[in-house]
């Protein structure tokens, strides 16, 4: 099972979690029809206003697509389907997916759809990628709920039920 999000703080629980470790709010398990709610914040920032959410509805993702969604840093908010074999993330202008920041290489991150699902590999980054607060060498398969540190982007990986 995929980590949990907390629905009042953002923050990512293990999947055997009850409640929040931040906030002690009740988590719930991921259901195809559930929809989650990320908080568009930096920690220590103050509560962010209702509108300034991003909503998933996890029934809208095709079964077996994928979305990158920025969860905290300068482009928070930002959503990226992943439809092509790799998608790569950068601070280039030539990168499918521009993240404009100092803390960002240039080539810093694919994102690959191969037969076997999604998996993540550093493009020789400065500094490095983590995945669930880990960083990575090598390529690493992606599941659903997985975060994503690029700099100062934390971006969630989400990936729609199959379909049956």
């Amino acid at each position: 099972m995929a980590a949990l999000f907390c629905n009042q703080c953002g923050h990512r629980n293990p999947p055997e979690s009850n409640f929040c470790s931040v906030c002690g709010a009740p988590l719930d398990v991921a259901r195809p029809e559930r929809t989650i709610t990320f908080h568009t914040r930096e920690p220590g920032e103050s509560a962010p206003e209702p509108d300034d959410d991003v909503v998933v509805n996890l029934a809208d993702l095709p079964g077996g697509q994928a979305v990158l969604l920025v969860r905290s840093g300068p482009q928070a908010g930002l959503r990226v389907q992943l439809t092509k074999a790799v998608t790569t993330l950068g601070r280039s202008d030539d990168a499918d997916v521009s993240l404009d920041d100092i803390t960002v290489s240039r080539q810093h991150v694919e994102v690959a759809h191969t037969a076997d699902g999604f998996a993540v590999r550093d493009a020789g980054s400065l500094n490095g990628t983590y995945l669930n607060h880990e960083r990575i060498a090598g390529s690493r398969p992606l599941v659903h709920g997985d975060e994503l540190q690029v700099g100062k982007f934390k971006l969630v990986f989400l990936l729609g039920a199959d379909a049956g």
